[in-house]
């Protein structure tokens, strides 16, 4: 099959509204158990706060902002991006609102707001580099899939590796851009999380520990960022590659529970296979074979 396609198939669905329905759809699922039963007025509350103010409306905002201004539903234009980023962070806000003044499930209003919050940053980031939405869009529900579920939720990581060959592959963004997308998006989702539940005194279901929810972090972001820097030192060579990876498996075996060391096996083995399967047109694939 066309990479291009394969590429462009990938993006289409991680699309930032997009990837949020099933994502959410977990989330609100996992929050909806109560004392071993499933609550379905609670999950279909949830999932209704969710899909509007996460999907349906930043979607349909996306799509009226491209077609006014004649752009591709990505707005590829860095400049063109604000309007969006500023509508996506008044509707997570809005859904905060909802969840915190009608007293709905704690959990998922701290992520409202992490979401409004994590916006925020990337418009920032916007006014001078164009960091991958996609990237953090992914990175976000699964931070907070990691604080549910630790290591079931970790393993949505695997897609870290793989929207950023597309995103990558199809000039939507740099490696850097890419990669730093997620990195920022995992790490401030816990911390914002954990800020958020405790300043607003908010009662949740038990959550990983921040330290094990870091450590899956690091498992799932270890080596795209290894391979990152290895391409813009244009370090090709495979031998330097795996004696970083020895030694980073080294550390995570020893220091890190086994479902951590699970996790960056899987993730490194995805990386490698993406690099296998991308071929010359992606720089991974200088780095490793």
């Amino acid at each position: 099959m066309n990479k291009q396609k394969v590429a462009k198939a990938i993006s289409a669905v991680t699309n930032p509204p997009i990837i949020c329905i099933p994502l959410f759809l977990i989330i609100c699922a996992v929050l909806s158990f109560e004392n071993g039963t499933f609550n379905i007025s609670k999950f279909a509350v949830l999932e209704l706060i969710s899909l509007i103010f996460t999907s349906a409306l930043p979607l349909a905002i996306i799509l009226l902002w491209a077609k006014r201004i004649g752009t591709d539903r990505d707005i590829s234009n860095r400049s063109d991006r604000y309007m969006p980023l500023i509508i996506g962070i008044v509707s997570y806000l809005i859904g905060f609102m909802i969840c915190l003044v009608f007293n709905l499930d704690h959990f998922l209003t701290a992520l409202l707001l992490c979401y409004a919050t994590n916006t925020g940053v990337v418009l920032l980031f916007t006014i001078k580099w164009k960091i991958s939405v996609h990237t953090t869009a992914l990175s976000g529900p699964v931070a907070a899939l990691i604080l549910l579920l630790g290591p079931l939720g970790a393993i949505f990581g695997v897609i870290y590796p793989v929207l950023i060959w597309s995103r990558v592959l199809l000039k939507k963004h740099t490696l850097a851009q890419a990669i730093s997308g997620g990195v920022q998006g995992f790490f401030l989702t816990v911390l914002e999380m954990y800020l958020f539940i405790y300043l607003l005194n908010l009662q949740v279901v038990p959550l990983v520990s921040l330290v094990d929810s870091i450590l899956y972090i690091l498992a799932i972001i270890a080596t795209p960022v290894i391979l990152g820097i290895l391409s813009y030192a244009k370090v090709f060579s495979k031998k330097v590659f795996f004696i970083a990876e020895i030694i980073a498996l080294a550390l995570f075996y020893v220091f890190t529970p086994l479902s951590v060391f699970l996790i960056f096996v899987i993730v490194s083995l995805t990386s490698i296979l993406i690099s296998l399967y991308a071929g010359d047109d992606f720089i991974w694939h200088k780095v490793l074979f």
